[in-house]
């Protein structure tokens, strides 16, 4: 099943007198329980269609669906309902909330969607379980290592079970060993069917994706899951 397709998507800045075509006629599907790193050098667009494909912001022009909806045509309201409930993120910089304790920050998004107490505490002891975290519960980001930042961040971007995770630099401020054990961790949830989508800048762990996208000047220059054509010509 397709849970993305991006038609004719175009996005222009305006920096003065001039257009910064941050991504030109970009056309990408991927289904659901995929595994994609979209690479490229700064500048290239990665962070521009990852903010897309969040919700983050709106093109110019083309279409964005999402699990079958045309999520370009509604309302500010609307998608962020869409992005609460459909589409985790994981930073690089973590974006825990510092009063917060792990299992606050985990549960947070469950709040914020009106889940009810006992099916949220429920959940957040589940996860505390599944990404290693029983004994950091009541931890506040600043007593935490940056690994166990992290694997707080990944268990409250999927508590709400998305149907897309999107993951920018996940392993930018970790070390290599750690960064690996976050990657597998990563790669542990799209192997239980979690669609997967990772910006980096690191090659080596965006081959371990099952599929690239190249970008380059807000072109798509290749894309591994059709290895025979240059997708936008220069």
């Amino acid at each position: 099943m397709t849970v993305i397709e991006l038609a004719g998507i175009e996005r222009v800045f305006h920096l003065g007198d001039s257009e910064v075509h941050a991504l030109t006629r970009l056309d990408v599907d991927i289904n659901a329980g995929d595994y994609v790193a979209i690479m490229g050098p700064s500048g290239s667009g990665k962070s521009t269609l990852l903010n897309l494909l969040g919700l983050l912001d709106r093109p110019d022009a083309g279409s964005y669906r999402l699990e079958g909806r045309d999520v370009t045509t509604l309302s500010p309201d609307e998608q962020a309902a869409v992005r609460s409930r459909r589409i985790g993120f994981v930073f690089q910089s973590f974006h825990l909330v510092p009063r917060l304790t792990a299992a606050e920050n985990i549960a947070l998004p469950m709040m914020l969607a009106g889940i009810p107490v006992v099916e949220r505490t429920q959940r957040v002891v589940q996860a505390l379980k599944d990404f290693g975290l029983d004994q950091r519960a009541d931890h506040r980001p600043d007593q935490l290592s940056g690994g166990q930042r992290q694997r707080v961040a990944i268990a409250r971007a999927t508590i709400m079970q998305p149907a897309v995770l999107l993951a920018d630099e996940p392993t930018g401020n970790l070390d290599r060993a750690t960064g690996d054990d976050v990657i597998n961790l990563l790669e542990g949830l799209n192997q239980r069917g979690m669609t997967l989508i990772i910006v980096t800048h690191d090659p080596k762990i965006g081959l371990r994706a099952r599929r690239q996208l190249m970008m380059e000047d807000g072109l798509l220059k290749s894309d591994s899951a059709r290895p025979s054509a240059v997708v936008a010509s220069t």
